[in-house]
C-alpha cells in the first residue's frame, strides 16, 4: 500500500501530514486506515498532542470523502464501520488535544474531520464547506452533532443547507477557527500552541479532553426519534437523487435533483 500520509514526532507532538496531492488528499479508505494507525501509534507512545496538516504548498487541504468509494444507492454511505467514521472516533478518543492546521480549502467529510479536532488553526487561504446536500448524501446524525457542538445552530444549518465554503475571516468569527494566523506564521504558531500544551499537566489535559468528549455526546435522543431519523436517512440513500448526485460529481456537471 502506498504511503498516503507522512508521520513524524516533534517533542511531545505527533504530526500527520496528508500526502496524496494527485487526489487532493481525498479521504480514501487507504488514507484513513493509515491515519487511524498513526493515531494509535502516537497514543502508544503517549504523545500528548497531535497535529493533522497538509503539505505547505497545497490549495486543497482535503477534498473530502473519496466519492468513488461511497456506497451505491440502497446502502448507507456513512455506516458505523466506514473508515471516515472510524477516523472521527479515533480523533475524539485520542487522549490529548488533536489540532488541525489548515492551509487551503476543506470539503465534505474532511470538514467534519477538521471540526472533530479539538482545535483548528488556519491561515487566510482556509475555507470550510460541508457538502452532502450537493451530492444527495444521507449525512448521519452523529456527524451533524459535531457541527452543533462547535457552532451556533443557525451557522451549522447554513453550512449544511447552502453547502458553500466559509472563508477564513468568517470561519474565525463563527468559531470554526480558534486562530487565524498569517500565512508565513501558520506552522510556527500551530506548533507553538502544541508545545505550550505539552508544558501542562498531562493527566489534567487528558481528563479534560475526556470530559469534553463525554459531555458533548451526552445529548439524549428518544428511541422513536432516532428510528425516524434513520428512516429518513434510508429514504435519502435509497433515492434516485443520491445516484444522480454521485454521477454528476464524477461527470463534473450540475446535478438534476428531482426530490425522489
Amino acid at each position: 500500500m502506498a504511503n498516503l500520509i507522512i508521520t513524524e514526532i516533534r517533542g511531545n507532538t505527533g504530526v500527520i501530514t496528508l500526502d496524496n496531492p494527485k487526489k487532493l488528499n481525498a479521504l480514501s479508505e487507504a488514507l484513513l486506515t493509515q491515519l487511524i494507525a498513526a493515531l494509535h501509534d502516537f497514543k502508544a507512545k503517549k504523545l500528548l498532542t497531535v497535529i493533522i496538516r497538509a503539505k505547505p504548498d497545497v490549495k486543497v487541504w482535503s477534498s473530502g470523502h473519496d466519492i468513488k468509494e461511497l456506497a451505491k444507492p440502497g446502502r448507507d454511505p456513512l455506516y458505523y464501520e466506514d473508515e471516515l467514521e472510524q477516523a472521527l472516533r479515533a480523533i475524539e478518543a485520542y487522549p490529548g488535544p488533536v489540532i488541525a492546521m489548515v492551509r487551503g480549502s476543506v470539503w465534505g467529510g474532511a470538514c467534519d474531520l477538521a471540526i472533530t479536532c479539538d482545535m483548528i488553526i488556519g491561515d487566510a487561504t482556509a475555507q470550510f464547506a460541508i457538502t452532502p446536500a450537493k451530492i444527495g448524501i444521507a449525512y448521519n446524525t452523529w456527524g451533524v452533532l459535531h457541527f452543533i457542538n462547535r457552532l451556533p445552530l443557525n451557522i451549522a444549518k447554513e453550512m449544511f443547507f447552502l453547502a458553500e465554503p466559509l472563508d477564513a475571516p468568517r470561519a474565525l468569527s463563527v468559531g470554526i477557527l480558534n486562530h487565524l494566523a498569517a500565512e508565513e506564521d501558520l506552522e510556527k504558531f500551530t506548533f507553538g500552541c502544541a508545545e505550550k500544551i505539552s508544558t501542562r499537566a498531562p493527566l489534567s489535559v487528558r481528563l479534560i479532553k475526556e470530559q469534553f468528549r463525554s459531555l458533548a455526546n451526552a445529548t439524549p435522543i428518544a428511541s422513536i426519534d432516532f428510528e425516524r431519523l434513520q428512516a429518513l436517512r434510508r429514504r435519502a440513500y435509497d433515492s434516485a437523487d443520491y445516484a444522480e448526485g454521485v454521477a454528476a460529481f464524477l461527470e463534473k456537471r450540475p446535478p438534476k435533483f428531482l426530490g425522489e
